[in-house]
């Protein structure tokens, strides 16, 4: 103890010391406690020093508060400190800042009521606690619910959960959670919806047995215990109901704040519905019943929409509308019978006034006479030993009995209603086990207690001293099942207090004797209870100022009771002739309530109110003796027999215990008031069961979690191979003490505080090896710290020092080079001043002398100069002016002749387009070449004519010549003169100073315009500077424009994409939800086939006897046929046996018939090759009519070309001789005229003749182009008529005359050239094109006459060949034959083809059925034609002599009639017998082992095999055969799946073989989408005859109820693996601390023996994934599959984490990290990364990142809330309240954070559900994959047994 207390009570150590508002405050020691000091040196959490007075009696010191990792855990038995303050901390932490309401307390759970509705009790929830064990997840009432349901069915005993707790501390609802959750788990048995009416009694129990009082709005006012019975396969098959105590008195009075029952304000609220005026009733402030509490509405309850939620219940439980009717009306009548006022008529009795309205009302409603009840209510009945006579009754008497009548009706009406719910809830049903709910009222004690309160402690009691017992006996076993010595550990045994109330002369039965008294009153009970008790029983106490109450000390607390009115209550009586009144009723539901009468007037087990009774005391009559003493049975004496007989049915059971806390008086949401908690706490046994554990070894550990936990405490030299000697030798060394450890068999266990002390040694052991990390760390830090430093100060002088050294050297060569540069300086400032002086000078001479002489010489060329300038000036002016008039006079000439030219040309480009326009040019070239050799000649003539003029011009240039040169004389002569008039001189230089003033003014003029003009120029300047700038700024908005459009443009673009994007999520989205919806349809159809297929082998199974045949109903009939795959086989059974019946009666004549009906075949035949010879013969004809015509019309053609040719080339000859001819006249001319061949005339004539030359010859290639054109244009008119041909050129004819001048000549000639040079090409090509139209009419030819030689050939074969194969193998040939010819003729001509194609179309479908009919007929013969071979050969010699030949006759019976069908190669298909079809589906599906095919054979075997008779009976056109094989395999597959549902291998294999089937029947359907990568092998393989289409969607439905099935049973497989392998399992040793663990123990997180851990996961996903691989399913429906299990992995794994509190810390945040990431390896290594399953673990990788990042600050806020979008704002909020630290190296996250968490995510638009549906199954798709096998290579096994099947 001196140790303990040497490490306990040291500095620092936190303890708990009482508090008068708190209970209990923490406080922190100042200083070590040492052995003998009187006080403790405290502070408190505010910082408050005290002094801590310990008691010098006990010394006992305060309570040690547990670690930080300790608080909050799930179970208080895990706490090493236990006692009260720890309790009550723990609760306030896990209620206050986790929002936790469930706690374990050993095997209690401990509700707290949060007044706030928390969606912790969906279906999801529901289904994550089913199947888990109790301590593996967080408390919760399903955990409880289902620990009770699984020991059930593990244990075989009936199951008890027990609830209690005050009023408003939530027991209703706890209750209802539990029913509710057996209904979920387990369903009913039956059609009657058994869970459904357990769960619909509830609104009906608490309309009419709960109301609101001051400290719960939905009180239970009586005591229920509900048995919900199963069958032996634990579903639920009936409920029943007990009730205890009703609470009679709240029908007549209610406190304040307080209500009557809920179903009377019900009903007021409801009373203006027109199926309630009858009843009368109004508002609830009208009646007196239900005013009193002056609270008639609850906040938030619609009385109105409760009402048709209770009418529902009713319904849903058998009461029908009547009867609900009628109960309306006792209610009503309660209240109108509640207003009947009653006044006083002296002071002894009392009447009521005439024609009361609410009597009135009451009498009507319940049928009786209003005189009747106005007597008795004021009046009652006496009777003497002699007489009997009537007493009234004073007002007050009278108002109790009226208010005792309407208790004893409600109390009536209560228990009609539970005997109702009981029958409803009843069935036939043999019951093997049941679990029964008790909801019961806990310890209560007011300020004034009654005789209810007395009863109800009376219970809590019993209760706990059950629960005591219990508790005791689970340590008691543990001990013993561990093999530890134990001792009887100490407990409180409140049997004593039980004996005070119910042992002989106990309270009970001395109320029962007073209450026998004539004269008994409260007064004398409470004296004698004095005397009997107050010396003898120490738990019995006396008031000190009262002597009518007493004091019993309860196991909770002492409770003081008034004793008055506890008689009255007692016995419980009511006017007997009220009763009658009521008997003789004509209501029959009132005569119903009061049938039995005669029994006991008081219902079993409840207390009547308060109030005055009178007691009748008639005297019985004798048939009624009995009655009457079962009449005077008190409340008491009932109340304990029935307590008796539950505590036997408890005890009979495994009892589960529920304790409801109140938190606070004033229903605040999550507010602790502690007083209240710890009040609560001690009553309901909380304390108790901490005490007990706490008395023994409250703290257990396995050897291996201790191992793991404390592993730090030990050495490396204590690690032995043997954990438990290493456990063994750590504990000696560590705690001295032996008594405060025992070792067991499997588990430690340690008294009450040694945890602590272990986990202190731990702490500081790591503390120590903490300081050390540090302390190295921070030395490493710091030494790295210094080196760099001193490294950066080192180089930091280095470069000082050379920075100021090389500023010195710097200084110093600057001073020495300034001085040198002030030297030179000085020394060229003078010298420059000395040359500019001497430069200046002779400078000014040199200027002032060039001055001078520049003036005067500028003034001489000036002169002369201008006279010059004038000339050029006004020359080139004049030049200047004709060019521009020149080149605007030729531009305006092109520009008319352009537009003339574009407007001939568009017209001439208009009329080339067609050849006759071209041939129309050419027949008027002629009259053009006569044009232009008029033109010549006219030519010619101007030419001569301008030779002639050329002549006199000549003659005149000499003529002036001769008279110029008289004029050059005379003029000299003139200037001889002019130079003798020297008296000219003197005017002359007077008029040149003249001139010289004026060109003075015109020099200042014109420097004046210089002037102007440099300003202009100036000017223009700044403007073209001021438009470059504008310019450039346009050119910049230009630009920011265009990058603003291209912005826009790029948002636009992204804007689009992004809505494509998101509109094709959505259309994705949809289309997911759209195959869910009809994959969950599948499903649930899928369920209910099941559910009637069990209903039928359930009713074949009860009439077996029964004879007949029985259809099995199919399901899958694409077709619309009502037959079954039973039905059909017997049909086709009866089929053979009637054919066997026809062949016994057959004779010889049917071979006869048949030889008739072959002959008859060939006939036909010959008929129609006879019709298409005719039909090839008018082909022929037509075709060679066709051809005449055609060289007809082309020989024409030709001819009148080349007619045309000829005559344009003669022309062209002719026109090319006349210009020679005009060339050489000219030249000749030229020569022999002198001087004239430089003359400008000549060479403009000869410059004319040139560009004439020139452009002959362009027009001679121009027609040369045109021919070819021409050539080519006819040849491709060849398809043109003749007429057309003939006629178009007099149009062009008419163009042409239309041309008025020769510039319309020309542009005409210009277009012949173009139209000749298309008409070549035409020709050309029109010659191509006939040429090779008479090389494909001779391919024609040919193939007829080969088709010809090849029907001789086959004519000459069928001779060959016998009658039936004969025809059979003509027909064939046909067929195909006139197909082809058929698709010829629709190619060639489909108008003309139409209506032949249809008549030979016709023909082939007659001929097509004549052949199958005839095919089945040889067929359904085979065998018999073999059976009567010889008998044939005997009789048909004589018969059939003159139609058959005698090789023949013998030949029959040999050959196979199918020998024509009969292929050289193997054709994909497998014919089988109609009678062998249950055989194959038998050896194929129903008893083929999946393992042998998969390992031996192809992958997908069986659908290829399947898939092939099916080809076959398509081949055979057989309908019914491929209707009921696809029927057949159908239901087969279902049956094998339904047999071996749950053995995934199983389910892969018929998966895989059913898509491979689907696929199959796409890829050969035909369909060119499914063709595009079959082989032309494969596509002649195509189903031709069927369109199973309807089928294909009913295999594809097939197919997705199998993966479902698949998923289902991958889902059970991986369920118990995940949550032990992904979060309980360390991969990483030591990462996750164990911390203790309370009673519920969880799974160890240790590797054992038969532990899943991450490998075995890992090792099933390659299981699946194999099985899967060999079994041939798709990559692709694999990827799906995959997908599917990381969802449930990660659905599972994050639900689980959601809901356990110890594994939301750091370390498991790590361990899940590592866990995903070794998934996502095995995708790596699988290659299945990339198709989403990866993405589906992303809420629980963000879940795993979220235990990890820091949670303190805002930024961490806004970290964790755009990391984890994955995660909802319930599910982030959720790990952040759970988040518990493992070490006290963590700490919590603060609620403040919490609450900022859910402020930024407030916005958020997600689901409020907290946990993932892990039944989610991702909508399924099947892409379709083409096989590349071909079918004919396809080998059957002999493993398989169908050697009956024959390939063809």
């Amino acid at each position: 103890m001196n140790r303990e207390l040497e490490y306990m009570f040291v500095k620092r150590a936190r303890v708990w010391i009482p508090d008068a508002e708190e209970v209990w405050k923490s406080a922190e020691l100042n200083k070590d406690y040492k052995n003998g000091d009187a006080s403790l040196q405290l502070m408190l959490e505010d910082g408050t020093n005290i002094e801590h007075k310990l008691d010098p009696k006990t010394k006992n010191l305060p309570y040690l508060r547990n670690p930080d990792i300790l608080v909050g855990e799930n179970d208080l038995t895990a706490l090493s400190y236990l006692h009260e303050p720890a309790v009550l901390h723990n609760l306030k932490v896990r209620f206050m800042d986790s929002k936790l309401i469930y706690t374990y307390c050993g095997i209690v759970l401990v509700a707290i009521n949060p007044y706030e509705t928390l969606g912790i009790y969906g279906s999801d929830i529901i289904n994550a606690y089913s199947g888990q064990n109790m301590g593996d997840m967080d408390p919760h009432i399903f955990a409880v619910a289902e620990e009770a349901y699984k020991q059930m069915a593990r244990d075989e005993r009936n199951q008890s959960i027990i609830v209690s707790g005050e009023s408003g501390a939530g027991k209703t609802v706890s209750a209802k959670y539990a029913m509710r959750y057996f209904a979920t788990v387990s369903g009913s048995t039956s059609e009657a919806n058994v869970e459904q009416k357990v769960l619909a009694s509830n609104p009906i129990m608490e309309a009419i047995g709960n109301a609101k009082t001051t400290r719960n709005d939905n009180s239970s006012r009586f005591g229920k215990y509900i048995e919900i019975g199963f069958d032996t396969r634990y579903r639920i098959i009936g409920a029943n109901m007990r009730t205890y105590l009703l609470e009679k008195s709240r029908v007549v009075f209610q406190a304040d704040e307080e209500r009557n029952y809920h179903i009377f304000y019900q009903l007021c609220a409801s009373s203006h519905l027109p199926e309630f005026k009858m009843l009368k009733l109004s508002s609830a402030n009208d009646f007196l019943y239900t005013r009193q509490g002056r609270s008639p509405v609850i906040d938030g309850v619609d009385d109105t929409k409760e009402l048709s939620s209770t009418r529902k219940a009713f319904t849903l439980l058998g009461i029908n509308e009547s009867n609900q009717m009628g109960l309306f009306q006792v209610l009503a009548a309660i209240l109108h019978l509640g207003n009947v006022e009653i006044k006083d008529r002296d002071s002894d009795s009392s009447v009521i006034p005439p024609n009361n309205g609410h009597l009135t009302a009451f009498c009507d409603l319940v049928g009786v006479t209003y005189q009747d009840m106005s007597q008795w209510l004021c009046h009652r009945k006496l009777k003497t030993a002699t007489e009997t006579y009537i007493k009234t009754l004073p007002r007050l008497q009278a108002t109790n009995a009226r208010d005792a009548l309407s208790k004893h009706i409600y109390a009536k009406l209560f228990n009609w209603i539970v005997e109702h719910v009981n029958k409803a809830l009843i069935t036939n049903f043999k019951q093997h086990s049941f679990i029964g709910v008790l909801d019961i009222y806990g310890f209560e004690t007011f300020e004034i207690n009654s005789f209810e309160q007395f009863c109800i402690n009376y219970a809590n009691e019993k209760l706990q001293q059950q629960f005591n017992m219990h508790v005791f006996k689970l340590e008691q076993e543990e001990y013993m099942k561990e093999q530890i010595p134990w001792t009887l550990i100490d407990f409180y045994d409140n049997q004593p207090c039980i004996n005070l109330i119910e042992a002989k002369m106990g309270i009970l039965d001395l109320l029962d004797e007073e209450c026998k008294m004539p004269k008994g009153s409260d007064d004398s009970w409470a004296q004698k209870l004095y005397n009997t008790h107050l010396k003898t029983c120490s738990l019995f106490e006396k008031p000190r100022m009262s002597n009518r109450a007493f004091i019993i000390q309860h196991f909770a607390d002492k409770v003081e009771y008034q004793c008055e009115g506890f008689l009255e209550k007692n016995k419980d009586t009511v006017n007997e002739e009220q009763i009658n009144v009521l008997k003789a009723s004509k209501f029959p539901l009132l005569v119903e309530l009061f049938h039995d009468g005669e029994k006991a007037i008081s219902p079993t087990g409840q207390v009547p109110g308060t109030g005055g009774r009178t007691r009748l005391s008639i005297k019985p009559e004798k048939g009624r003796e009995k009655s009457s003493k079962e009449h005077k049975k008190t409340v008491g004496c009932q109340f304990r027999n029935s307590l008796q007989m539950l505590m036997e049915t408890l005890n009979a059971t495994t009892p589960h215990y529920v304790r409801c806390i109140k938190p606070n008086d004033f229903k605040l949401s999550f507010s602790f008031d502690p007083k209240r908690a710890v009040q609560q706490l001690r009553a309901c046994g909380v304390l108790e069961t901490i005490r007990i554990s706490a008395a023994g070894f409250p703290s257990r550990w396995t050897y291996q979690e201790f191992f793991s936990r404390y592993r730090v405490l030990m050495k490396q030299k204590d690690v032995l191979p043997d954990k438990r000697l290493t456990c063994r030798n750590v504990l000696e060394h560590l705690v001295q003490d032996q008594d405060k450890y025992q070792f067991g068999k499997t588990k430690i266990f340690f008294r009450a505080g040694q945890v602590a002390y272990l986990e202190k040694l731990r702490a500081e052991k790591l503390r120590a090896a903490c300081i050390r990390i540090q302390k190295t760390i921070r030395c490493w830090l710091a030494r790295k710290k210094y080196l760099r430093k001193r490294s950066a100060a080192i180089t930091m002088q280095r470069f000082t020092r050379g920075y100021q050294a090389r500023c010195l050297a710097k200084f110093m060569r600057r001073t020495q080079a300034a001085t040198t540069i002030q030297k030179y300086q000085r020394m060229c400032v003078e010298k420059k001043r000395y040359r500019r002086k001497q430069a200046a000078a002779l400078v000014m001479q040199t200027i002032l002398r060039a001055y001078m002489a520049r003036q005067k010489y500028r003034a001489l060329l000036r002169e002369s100069k201008v006279v010059i300038i004038q000339k050029r000036v006004r020359g080139w002016l004049a030049r200047c002016w004709y060019k521009r008039c020149l080149v605007s006079l030729v531009y305006l000439q092109c520009c008319f002749r352009r537009m003339k030219a574009r407007r001939e040309l568009k017209k001439l480009k208009i009329e080339a387009r067609s050849v006759e326009h071209f041939k129309k040019l050419n027949k008027g070239m002629e009259n053009k070449i006569m044009q232009l050799q008029r033109k010549l000649d006219e030519q010619n003539k101007e030419n001569r004519l301008v030779n002639e003029r050329l002549v006199g011009l000549e003659n005149t240039y000499t003529t002036e010549s001769e008279r110029m040169r008289a004029e050059l004389s005379r003029l000299r002569g003139a200037e001889e003169d002019a130079k003798n008039k020297g008296h000219q001189v003197n005017s002359l230089l007077e008029e040149l100073e003249k001139l010289r003033k004026e060109l003075s003014s015109t020099q200042k003029e014109k420097k004046t315009i210089e002037d102007w003009a440099q300003t202009y120029r100036s000017e223009m300047e700044t403007m073209v500077s001021e438009l470059k700038d504008q310019n450039g700024s346009l050119k910049k908005e230009k630009d920011d424009l265009n990058r603003l459009i291209q912005e826009q443009s790029q948002q636009m673009t992204e804007k689009m994409a992004r809505a494509i994007l998101e509109e094709t999520q959505q259309l994705k989205t949809d289309l997911n939800e759209e195959r869910s919806r009809y994959q969950n349809l599948l499903t649930e159809h899928l369920r209910l086939e099941e559910k009637y297929d069990d209903l039928k082998e359930e009713m074949v199974s009860s009439n077996v006897s029964k004879p007949g045949h029985r259809r099995t109903d199919s399901t899958h009939s694409s077709n619309g046929s009502e037959y079954t795959y039973n039905s059909e086989y017997a049909e086709l059974e009866d089929g053979a046996r009637a054919a066997e019946d026809v062949t016994r009666g057959m004779d010889t004549s049917l071979t006869l018939k048949l030889q008739k009906r072959l002959t008859e075949l060939e006939q036909e035949k010959q008929s129609l090759r006879n019709e298409l010879e005719n039909k090839e013969d008018q082909f022929l004809r037509a075709r060679a009519r066709d051809d005449v015509e055609f060289k007809k019309a082309r020989g024409a053609e030709l001819e009148y070309e080349s007619l045309k040719r000829q005559e344009l080339e003669s022309e062209n000859k002719k026109l090319r001789h006349d210009l020679k001819e005009i060339r050489q006249s000219l030249v000749g001319n030229a020569a022999t005229s002198v001087g004239a061949a430089g003359s400008p005339a000549y060479k403009v004539v000869l410059e004319q003749l040139n560009a004439s030359c020139e452009e002959l010859e362009v027009r001679k290639e121009e027609v040369l182009i045109l021919r070819s054109q021409l050539v080519s244009q006819k040849e491709a008119m060849h398809h043109k008529d003749e007429k057309e041909t003939m006629t178009e050129p007099s149009v062009y004819v008419e163009d042409v005359s239309k041309l008025k001048d020769a510039g319309e000549l020309k542009q005409a000639y210009v277009g012949l050239k173009d139209t000749n040079r298309l008409l070549e090409h035409q020709l050309q090509t029109q010659r191509r094109g006939y040429d090779s139209e008479v090389e494909s009419l001779r391919g024609e030819l040919q193939n007829v006459k080969e088709e010809n030689n090849r029907q001789q050939q086959l004519l000459a074969q069928n001779l060959q060949l016998p009658p039936e194969a004969r025809i059979e193998a003509s027909l064939q040939h046909e067929i195909t034959r006139l197909t082809n010819e058929n698709l010829e003729l629709l190619a060639e001509d489909p108008t003309a083809s139409r209506e032949a194609r249809v008549i030979i179309l016709r023909r082939m479908v007659d001929l097509m059925e004549q052949l199958e009919k005839q095919d089945r007929t040889i067929r359904k013969l085979k065998k018999q034609l073999k059976v009567y071979s010889k008998r044939i050969g005997e009789m048909g010699a004589g018969q059939t002599e003159g139609q058959t030949s005698p090789g023949q006759m013998v030949d029959e019976p040999i050959h196979p009639v199918n020998i024509p069908r009969r292929e050289k190669d193997f054709q994909g298909m497998l014919e089988y017998n109609k009678e062998d079809e249950l055989k194959l589906v038998k050896n194929l599906i129903l008893e083929l082992k999946p393992r042998g095919v998969a390992v031996n054979l192809i992958p997908g075997l069986p659908a290829y095999i399947l898939f092939m008779c099916l080809r076959h009976a398509d081949y055979v056109n057989d309908d019914q055969k491929v209707r009921t094989l696809l029927t057949s395999t159908i239901n087969s597959i279902k049956k094998i799946l339904k047999k071996r549902g749950d053995d995934f291998e199983t389910v892969s294999f018929w998966l895989s073989n059913t898509c491979r089937f689907l696929h199959c029947l796409k890829q050969y359907s035909g369909d060119e989408a499914f063709m595009k990568h079959n082989s032309q092998r494969q596509n002649e393989h195509c189903l031709s005859n069927f369109d199973l289409a309807e089928y294909r969607q009913v295999i594809s439905d097939l197919a997705i109820q199998i993966y479902q099935q698949l998923i289902k049973c991958m889902e059970n497989i991986l369920q118990p693996m995940i949550v032990s392998g992904m979060l309980e399992h360390e991969t990483i040793q030591g990462v996750s601390g164990v911390k203790p663990t309370g009673l519920r123990k969880r799974t160890s997180s240790i590797a054992d023996e038969g532990t899943y851990t991450l490998d075995s996961i890992l090792r099933q996903l390659s299981a699946f994934h194999s099985t899967m691989c060999q079994h041939g399913t798709d990559p692709e429906l694999i990827k799906q599959v995959v997908k599917q299990q990381f969802y449930i992995i990660g659905a599972v794994t994050l639900n689980n984490l959601l809901l356990r509190k110890d594994m939301c810390s750091w370390s498991k945040g790590m361990q899940i990290r590592y866990n995903v990431s070794q998934l996502e390896e095995w995708l790596r290594d699988k290659g299945l990364m990339t198709f989403g399953a990866k993405e589906t673990l992303e809420p629980l990788i963000q879940a795993a990142q979220l235990l990890q990042v820091k949670k303190k600050t805002d930024e961490d806020a806004d970290a964790i809330c755009s990391m984890c979008l994955g995660l909802t704002t319930a599910q982030i909020v959720k790990v952040l309240n759970l988040y518990t630290p493992v070490n006290e190296f963590e700490e919590r996250v603060s609620v403040s954070f919490i609450r900022t968490i859910q402020t930024r995510l407030r916005d958020r638009c997600e689901s409020p559900q907290l946990l993932m549906d892990t039944k989610m199954i991702y909508p399924v798709t099947f892409p379709f994959s083409p096989s590349s096998l071909a079918l004919e290579t396809i080998q059957i096994p002999s493993s398989l047994n169908l050697g009956f099947l024959t390939r063809v």
